[in-house]
């Protein structure tokens, strides 16, 4: 493809131009293969480069006002490592400290709150109105078993032919079940038919 320089075209002149560059002969330019800074590195000894730093010591207590470099001194001094608590703070605030164990105690801390984390599932207890005082007892356990765990419960009558004709039943019978479970949950929708079922949903007392 020929070059165009005041109006007139030079044969070649852009295969030399792309070839005196290193560039593609096709319309792109050369996009850098430099990698984004990784933001995952930890900020520390070296890395924190701030004119002054707040300097706390491994116990806690505040050390005072020193430069980055005067801090990191100290902290080899006491054979531990320069961190970062937090470069919001006006001068930033570094704290000497093992980085190892302090990383690993993080790491645990958040395994141990993802643990507690609990997810609130719809458990469904299943009955029909003309169950037996076993059966229904049963079905009572199953959903104090589900309440007491944190989830929410879906009590469900099953209706079937002309069963549906006697909802006025099945409504007695699941008030009757929120009334025996009243002390560990409340009602967050009230007995309602849907289709050829009656539902009623409740959750963990607050």
């Amino acid at each position: 493809m020929a070059l165009a320089i005041e109006g007139r075209s030079i044969p070649g002149a852009r295969l030399q131009c792309c070839q005196l560059h290193n560039y593609p002969l096709n319309n792109t330019v050369p996009v850098s293969d430099k990698k984004p800074p990784n933001r995952d590195i930890p900020i520390i000894n070296e890395r924190i480069r701030f004119p002054k730093v707040r300097l706390l010591d491994s116990d806690g207590s505040q050390l005072g006002i020193f430069s980055s470099r005067e801090a990191l001194q100290m902290a080899e001094e006491k054979e531990l490592d320069l961190v970062l608590m937090s470069d919001k703070a006006d001068p930033p605030v570094c704290k000497i400290i093992d980085y190892g164990k302090h990383k690993f105690e993080q790491e645990k801390k958040a395994k141990e709150a993802k643990k507690k984390q609990h997810t609130v599932d719809v458990k469904e207890v299943k009955m029909r109105y003309k169950i037996e005082e076993h059966d229904y007892n049963v079905r009572i356990s199953q959903a104090e078993r589900f309440i007491k765990a944190g989830d929410k419960v879906k009590a469900t009558i099953m209706f079937r032919g002309r069963e549906i004709q006697h909802s006025d039943l099945a409504e007695a019978l699941l008030k009757r079940m929120a009334n025996d479970l009243t002390e560990i949950a409340e009602v967050q929708q009230a007995p309602k038919k849907e289709g050829r079922n009656m539902m009623m949903l409740m959750a963990p007392r607050k």
